[in-house]
């Protein structure tokens, strides 16, 4: 077995999987990798410096990752040529990712793109992506506003609370800097409902205790792009989880 988890697409070259939220898409340096038993987004040991999982199965190289917290398509190659192949398309931007995310407020103007330049910093076990102003951006993304979630009241046993209103946005992922849209969204006053490190606690605490969101409200949608051996154009769509649609249903 490759993998215990949705596939999207496969063929001899490339494997696609719909990612849980809670899964890894590769193991944490540092941490054993052996029989992941679905903790992982593939079976077996990974190699950091290949980007490779070692499987009974055979071996697969990752071509980007998601945070754990984050659900939805995930690229793999088979081959090493393959994977190569992959990475150039990332790193030439010929590969378009498209994401579903809900945050505080509504963005003004409700389309457009927000540039920054993020610095990864690590302490403690941790990994962090901090704004630095005036600095040229290397962060970059492009937002449409889907839907607003008007402002409502929401009542609980304990007690009535307000509950700003949220906007449901479209993102398009032009370079991929940790935690960044994450980040940049918190940036702008507009955090990811949900997050545990760059978002708004008190607004976590009333969406989980109001609607039920128990996790990152962050979801990669899409991806497309030209098959590196076939040359045939992919569009590959993961539908929102159900604990997310019903969240937007409540």
């Amino acid at each position: 077995m490759i993998t215990r988890h949705p596939i999207l697409f496969e063929d001899e070259w490339l494997l696609v999987i719909d990612k849980p939220a809670d899964v890894l898409s590769h193991p944490n340096p540092g941490q054993s990798s052996g029989d992941n038993r679905g903790r992982c987004a593939f079976e077996g040991s990974y190699d950091h410096r290949e980007r490779c999982f070692h499987g009974v199965a055979g071996r697969i190289w990752l071509i980007h990752r998601l945070d754990q917290d984050t659900s939805g398509i995930l690229l793999a190659a088979k081959h090493a040529d393959i994977a190569k192949a992959c990475r150039v398309l990332f790193e030439e931007h010929r590969i378009r990712k498209t994401y579903l995310v809900l945050v505080a407020g509504q963005p003004s103007p409700p389309s457009g793109a927000w540039r920054d330049h993020l610095d990864k910093r690590t302490g403690h076990g941790m990994v962090r992506s901090t704004p630095i102003p005036g600095r040229s951006p290397n962060a970059e993304l492009r937002y449409r506003i889907r839907s607003v979630l008007q402002q409502f009241r929401a009542t609980t046993k304990e007690r009535s609370s307000r509950l700003p209103a949220l906007s449901l946005l479209e993102i398009a992922l032009l370079t991929g800097r940790t935690h960044q849209i994450r980040v940049q969204s918190a940036r702008r006053g507009h955090p990811v409902a949900g997050d545990r490190i760059y978002g708004d606690f008190q607004l976590n605490r009333e969406l989980r205790r109001n609607i039920g969101l128990r996790r990152l409200f962050l979801h990669a949608a899409g991806l497309q792009f030209i098959h590196p051996k076939t040359r045939q154009p992919l569009d590959l769509r993961s539908p929102l989880p159900g604990e997310l649609a019903r969240c937007l249903k409540r």
